[in-house]
């Protein structure tokens, strides 16, 4: 069973950073790759960043290109996104699956919320 447990979401002054992490479990890790998305309120969700299977590729949305880093840890069935230089307009719950530029897994985790406020 596919499970995908993201955390590390709180509040955020403006020019801050947070490092958000996704545990995922019930499949070949490795042999996936992994993106961040998230989801505003009112709004649809949308892709932030993905990492290819051994982390060779990476891709990231035009708005957070520059200040956002994914990683992963495959010994760790683990993916990672470092929020730099947050803005407000980058509130949302975040959330993680697999895949390149589409979602792979039709259920996904609960997402951790990021508010960016002063």
């Amino acid at each position: 069973q596919v499970q995908l447990v993201e955390s590390g979401g709180g509040l955020v002054q403006p020019g801050g950073s947070r490092r958000l992490s996704c545990l995922a479990t019930g499949f070949e890790f490795r042999l996936y790759a992994m993106s961040w998305y998230r989801q505003a309120a009112g709004k649809e969700r949308e892709l932030v960043a993905g990492i290819q299977s051994f982390g060779g590729s990476t891709n990231y949305g035009d708005s957070v290109k520059g200040r956002f880093t994914i990683s992963r840890d495959n010994g760790k069935n683990m993916v990672y996104l470092q929020m730099n230089s947050l803005k407000p307009e980058d509130t949302a719950v975040y959330y993680c699956n697999a895949g390149w530029r589409a979602p792979t897994w039709t259920s996904w985790g609960q997402g951790t919320q990021v508010t960016v406020s002063p």
